[in-house]
């Protein structure tokens, strides 16, 4: 336990400096917010900071399980019928999306002769949940670490861009202000990994101050949309170990699974059996402003690992890749709001 703690701190210490000059900056600067303050503070640290290996478990672990738990103290405060009501009513568009996004990359890895392992994982961390379905998918189709930082600085690329310009965006295309539907159904099924997903929601909120609205439309649509990486990384199981009769590829739902969600579920079922017995929702608010906290301290994690730089120069071509995946889906599911009118 003690080698833990001394192998997180440094790391920790050091989203958390980022997080606290995010946090005020984001409340002084709402139309910005806390999460972008943090995904560039912490990508300017990260420049600065040449030697990272101190620091590299805590940041990761930031990155990772301090997303995790924000995730899970959203789920305080929820009703569960709204969260099916969301999952049912985002679940077309969610599933368009992520065929658009397999279909473009596996199309472009064709034409622009890509690495079909690159390719696979742009392809599917762009269309379901990022660096968690790069993750989930590098197993199974024996994927290098080259190829995964490669399509994992790829997606943290789009994830900042998405956090920066989809608030503006947003105002642009005149989504509602006055409810966090429309925007989060966008920001959830349009912005690949829930980082920046939790970014653009939380900014949208605090710029028309919707208090978490958009935020809670926004994760409910992410966490659905999720659950798509066990049929995926199945049917890629198949596919490798079939075009590879010596693989030693192994899928494993128990590494595969996002087990958080069933905890935000949980969350959610304490808040609607509460709210059943006649205690009022106001008593989640701490924990849903600790949520929002735990997420400033997530992006900043995010920002420090992400070297523009070095993907610029060396990721040309799965950058372009994660470009049309990206243009693809977001106008994708635009064109299906509009059609089922969400938007």
């Amino acid at each position: 336990m003690s080698k833990k703690l001394n192998e997180y701190f440094y790391g920790v210490l050091l989203c958390v400096c980022v997080a606290i000059p995010s946090w005020f900056l984001g409340n002084l600067f709402p139309i910005v917010g806390g999460p972008v303050f943090g995904i560039i503070i912490g990508m300017i640290a990260g420049m600065f900071i040449k030697k990272k290996e101190k620091f590299s478990a805590g940041v990761m672990y930031c990155s990772k399980k301090v997303l995790n738990y924000a995730v899970i103290f959203l789920g305080f405060g929820l009703n569960l019928s709204v969260i099916f009501d969301t999952g049912k009513q985002s679940l077309p568009i969610i599933i368009a999306t992520i065929g658009t996004s397999l279909v473009v990359s596996f199309i472009l890895s064709k034409v622009m002769h890509i690495d079909h392992k690159i390719s696979a994982l742009v392809g599917v961390g762009s269309s379901i949940c990022g660096g968690s379905a790069i993750a989930a998918t590098a197993p199974v189709i024996n994927a290098d670490h080259e190829e995964v930082a490669q399509a994992i600085s790829v997606i943290f690329f789009f994830n900042i861009v998405a956090a920066l310009i989809f608030p503006a965006l947003g105002s642009f295309l005149g989504f509602s202000t006055v409810s966090g539907t429309p925007f989060g159904v966008f920001a959830g099924t349009a912005i690949n990994d829930t980082s920046s997903v939790t970014a653009a929601a939380s900014t949208w909120d605090t710029i028309n101050h919707l208090g978490v609205e958009t935020l809670d439309k926004a994760v409910m649509v992410k966490l659905t949309r999720t659950l798509a990486i066990i049929p995926i990384t199945l049917a890629l199981a198949v596919w490798e170990s079939k075009k590879y009769k010596d693989t030693n590829a192994h899928f494993s739902l128990g590494k595969v699974f996002p087990f958080f969600i069933l905890y935000f579920i949980g969350a959610s079922i304490i808040t609607t059996v509460a709210v059943h017995m006649g205690i009022g929702i106001e008593v989640f608010a701490p924990l849903k402003t600790l949520s929002k906290i735990l997420i400033v301290i997530a992006m900043s994690a995010i920002g420090f690992n992400t070297n523009i730089l070095k993907l610029v120069k060396t990721g040309g071509k799965p950058l372009i890749m994660g470009l049309c995946c990206w243009v693809a889906i977001t106008l994708v599911t635009l064109s299906i709001q509009y059609f089922l009118h969400i938007w």
